[in-house]
């Protein structure tokens, strides 16, 4: 039987700046019955920015919590479910600009947002490009992240590191050493768009603890910006490590 739908939006313009990383400060993040999904031998992580248009949460518009800015840091798992391999995304840090969405997003999906005044602007230096920047407030400091893009976005090509990085449609979290969440995310295969010039700007440490400063303090594997779509969020299932691996 198909999960109910939770959330339903279009998220635009992604920015996505991805590092490699040591996959050992990854461990502790991991959820039960997933493990690392490695691009080309490499644990990656990536820093997103993009946009959350029209948002419904299980139908329902709310006021002033249709459209706003999201900043995420993630990184790619894999599970096996007895049947097939899921591949999917596990979110280390979520910062969105709205009170609300950590309180539920936090208690019902076990996810790691926090709140911080954020702003974005969209400029164009030129009829082939697009500015597109993410910005976030953390103890007094706008931190940023940005990208100056090519307007010819094209597919995907099967293969691709792009299609590595963006094509996961699952989300797990971690709950304990021996169960997850799991939901599923749907959307289209997103078009993508040439990076030719990017900023991160942002007090890592601070952020993420001093773990991951070293890596995130470098030049990137990979710059990407995808298009984005419509998606929907399914309703979570609580997944365990043992005989039965979802209940």
């Amino acid at each position: 039987m198909e999960k109910i739908k939770f959330l339903t939006a279009s998220w635009k313009n992604l920015v996505m700046l991805n590092y490699e990383v040591d996959p050992e400060i990854l461990k502790p993040y991991l959820p039960a019955a997933t493990e690392l999904d490695y691009w080309q031998g490499k644990a990656l992580v990536s820093m997103v920015g993009f946009l959350f248009h029209d948002t419904r949460v299980m139908g329902v518009k709310w006021p002033g919590y249709v459209n706003f800015e999201e900043v995420n840091l993630r990184f790619y798992v894999r599970h096996f479910n007895g049947t097939e391999w899921k591949r999917g995304t596990v979110f280390i840090s979520e910062i969105v600009p709205k009170r609300m969405i950590p309180l539920i997003a936090n208690t019902l999906y076990k996810e790691h947002y926090v709140r911080m005044p954020m702003r974005h602007s969209i400029a164009k230096p030129d009829d082939a490009n697009t500015q597109y920047l993410y910005e976030w407030k953390l103890k007094g400091r706008w931190n940023k992240l940005g990208a100056t893009v090519n307007n010819n976005f094209l597919a995907m090509q099967p293969g691709s590191a792009e299609e590595f990085i963006l094509e996961h449609y699952w989300g797990y979290n971690r709950l304990s050493d021996t169960s997850s969440m799991e939901y599923g995310v749907e959307h289209v295969s997103w078009k993508v768009g040439a990076v030719s010039n990017y900023v991160f700007d942002a007090d890592v440490k601070a952020l993420y603890g001093e773990t991951f400063a070293p890596y995130l303090s470098v030049e990137p594997y990979s710059a990407f910006f995808a298009e984005g779509s419509e998606i929907v969020v399914r309703s979570a299932t609580k997944m365990r490590i043992g005989p039965a691996l979802q209940e």
